[in-house]
C-alpha cells in the first residue's frame, strides 16, 4: 500500500519539476535556477533520510523474514528426507526485496549528486556562459567562465544574503552581479568605481577621483562575429591592465539613461557622464565601451546584488585557445 502511495506521490513531484523546467525553457515565465536547485535538494533529502531511517530497514526486515521462511521450509523438507532443494531462489528473493523501487532511485539515489552540485554552485564556483559582446575583448561570446562565489564573502543561496565577509570588490575586477532593474538576470561587467569614488567617462576616456586612467593605443581589434574593426586601448586601473574597445562612429554622450536610484549623483552632458558612487554600491562598465549596457545607463550595483568574481575561461567550443585566466 505504502509503495503505491509513494509511487504516485513521487510521480506528481517529478511531473511538477519537469513542468516548471519545461515552461521556463519555453519562455512562459522567468525561472529561478537557484530556487529550483534548493527545492531539489530539500525534496531528495527528505527521501534520502526516509530511505535510511525507514524504507531500507523495512526492506531488510522483509528480506530477513523471507529468508527465515525459506530456511524453515528447507529444514522441514530435510526432515522428510528431501535434501535436493534449490537455494538460488532464496538469494534472488532477497536481492529483489532489497532493491530500491524506482521512486527512491530517482529521488534518494540522486540526493548526494544534487547536494554536491548545490554546495559547489552556491558557495564555491558557478559556471556562466557569456551571451553578448559587452566584455569584448576580455571575454567573447560563447566563453564558458567560472565565477568565484566566496571571494567577496559567503552568501546564502536563493536570498543572496551575506553571512561571512571576505574581500571587497576592487577597481578592475570582472564581477558577476544581479542586474538591478531585473534581479533575476545575471550581468557581468568590470568594476571601475567603488563606494565614494567619483567616476567620469568623458569623451570616451575614464577618470577616477580626478585622475585620468592611463590609456595606451593598441592595434585595431577585428570582431569575427560582426566583421568589424574597433579601436583598441590598453587601460591600467590601479594594478590591473586590460584592453577596451571604442567605436568612433558612436557619440560620446549617453543616450537613453533610465531614472535609476541615485541618478541625482550623476551629471550627464554631451561629453559623457560623471557619477559619485554612493556607499555600498559599485559603478560597472563593459570593456566594449560603446556596446555595453552598464552603470552609465541603469545606475549603480548594490552590494546585495553581488554574485562573485569571474576569473577563468574553462571552455569555448568555437576556440579552445580561449581557455585560461584573464584580468
Amino acid at each position: 500500500m505504502i509503495n503505491t502511495l509513494m509511487s504516485s506521490l513521487t510521480a506528481v513531484v517529478l511531473a511538477a519539476f519537469a513542468s516548471y523546467t519545461g515552461a521556463w525553457y519555453l519562455g512562459l515565465f522567468e525561472g529561478n535556477f537557484a530556487l529550483l536547485l534548493f527545492l531539489a535538494v530539500l525534496v531528495t533529502g527528505v527521501y534520502w533520510v526516509s530511505e535510511k531511517l525507514y524504507f531500507l530497514p523495512e526492506r531488510r526486515r522483509a528480506a530477513d523474514r523471507a529468508e527465515a521462511a525459506q530456511s524453515q521450509r528447507i529444514a522441514e523438507l530435510a526432515r522428510q528426507g528431501i535434501t535436493q532443494v534449490d537455494t538460488n531462489s532464496t538469494t534472488n528473493t532477497r536481492q529483489t526485496l532489497l532493491q530500491q523501487p524506482w521512486w527512491l532511485d530517482w529521488t534518494a539515489g540522486l540526493f548526494p549528486v544534487i547536494l554536491a552540485v548545490f554546495v559547489l554552485r552556491s558557495f564555491l564556483f558557478e559556471p556562466f556562459k557569456i551571451p553578448s559582446g559587452s566584455m569584448i575583448p576580455t571575454l567573447r561570446v560563447g566563453d564558458l567562465i567560472l565565477v568565484n562565489k566566496f571571494h567577496y564573502g559567503v552568501r546564502l543561496p536563493v536570498v543572496n544574503t551575506k553571512i561571512i565577509d571576505n574581500h571587497a570588490p576592487q577597481r578592475g575586477d570582472v564581477m558577476v552581479f544581479r542586474y538591478p532593474p531585473q534581479p533575476s538576470l545575471d550581468y557581468i561587467k568590470r568594476v571601475v568605481g567603488v563606494p565614494g569614488d567619483e567616476v567620469a567617462y568623458l569623451n570616451k576616456r575614464l577618470t577616477v577621483n580626478g585622475q585620468a586612467i592611463d590609456t595606451q593605443p593598441q592595434p585595431e581589434f577585428f570582431d569575427a562575429d560582426t566583421l568589424r574593426y574597433s579601436q583598441q586601448w590598453r587601460e591600467t586601473l590601479v594594478d590591473r591592465q586590460y584592453n577596451v574597445l571604442t567605436d568612433d562612429t558612436r557619440p560620446a554622450f549617453v543616450a537613453g539613461a533610465s531614472e535609476f536610484e541615485g541618478r541625482e549623483d550623476c551629471h550627464y552632458s554631451a561629453e559623457g557622464v560623471v557619477c559619485k558612487v554612493p556607499p555600498g554600491h559599485y559603478f560597472m562598465m563593459g570593456d566594449n565601451r560603446d556596446n555595453s549596457l552598464d552603470s552609465r545607463y541603469w545606475g549603480f550595483v548594490p552590494e546585495s546584488h553581488i554574485v562573485g568574481k569571474a576569473f577563468f575561461v574553462w571552455m569555448n567550443f568555437g576556440d579552445l585557445g580561449r581557455i585560461g585566466g584573464f584580468e
